[in-house]
């Protein structure tokens, strides 16, 4: 199975040195464990009810972070699909402007706070957060969910 955390080698050869980085720090995330406990110690979540009304209002952006076999069960509407595996490549989609706040978001908030540390290590995205509970719980709280591209 293809690891989320890095890329094949292939692309790995074409991808410039912050390419390279990024997937770098993804992986050492990944491997040591850094996920939700330790993002919370700061200012780096948010609360689902939070993002929601954020997203909703227009005063944030959500971006889900899922793979696309994930998103095929329903996304939050006006989410930003980014899939997590596409993120070495895409990281340019994620906006740096402090203005506008960005909230990542998974299935449980395991990824979200594993990119998010990967995202604060490589610099200019203090305005970027996680939302605890993910889509796994945007679901069991029956909010509405969309089709990818609706």
């Amino acid at each position: 199975m293809h690891d989320p955390f890095n890329p094949p080698q292939r692309q790995l050869q074409s991808a410039t040195p912050s390419r390279r980085a990024f997937s770098a720090a993804l992986a050492a995330l990944a491997l040591t464990g850094l996920c939700s406990h330790e993002a919370r110690a700061g200012n780096d979540s948010v609360n689902l009810d939070h993002a929601r009304s954020e997203l909703q209002a227009g005063r944030a952006i959500l971006i889900d972070i899922r793979e696309p076999a994930e998103h095929a069960g329903g996304v939050a509407a006006g989410a930003r699909l980014l899939p997590m595996r596409q993120l070495p490549q895409r990281v340019s989609e994620i906006p740096t402007d402090p203005a506008k706040p960005v909230l990542l978001i998974c299935n449980t908030q395991n990824r979200s706070s594993a990119t998010l540390r990967a995202l604060r290590e490589r610099g200019g995205y203090s305005h970027v957060r996680f939302v605890e509970g993910g889509m796994s719980e945007w679901s069991k709280r029956g909010w509405p969910l969309v089709k990818p591209g609706t």
